[in-house]
């Protein structure tokens, strides 16, 4: 058995970051929640839920979705679908973002 082509490590790189990057927002949001839990502060609410939509969920549903497609159990046709649904979370990540920034407790 010969070396792995390129395009295969390509590949196999592409869905471990897409997988660590799922993990570690996950991470970061949960520490951000836990900020808000010890303070109970608006800001800090709107702040861990943006984190948590701009990387744990945008950056799942886009994960499992490329999966899917990938893997022939969703037909192409769903992309579409699942680039807008992955955009509004990343959406209303930042939005929640900026408004725990300027917002006055």
């Amino acid at each position: 058995m010969g070396p792995l082509p390129v395009a295969s490590i390509i590949d196999w790189l592409i869905v471990a970051l897409a997988l660590g990057s799922t993990l570690v927002g996950s991470y970061v949001g949960y520490q951000a929640y836990r900020g808000y839990r010890r303070h109970d502060s608006r800001t800090m609410r709107a702040l861990s839920l943006g984190l948590f939509f701009l990387t744990a969920v945008a950056f799942g549903i886009a994960f499992v979705g490329s999966l899917l497609l990938r893997e022939g159990y969703l037909g192409l046709q769903y992309q579409p679908l699942l680039t807008l649904v992955t955009r509004l979370f990343q959406f209303l990540g930042v939005l929640l973002i900026a408004y725990s920034l300027h917002s006055r407790q």
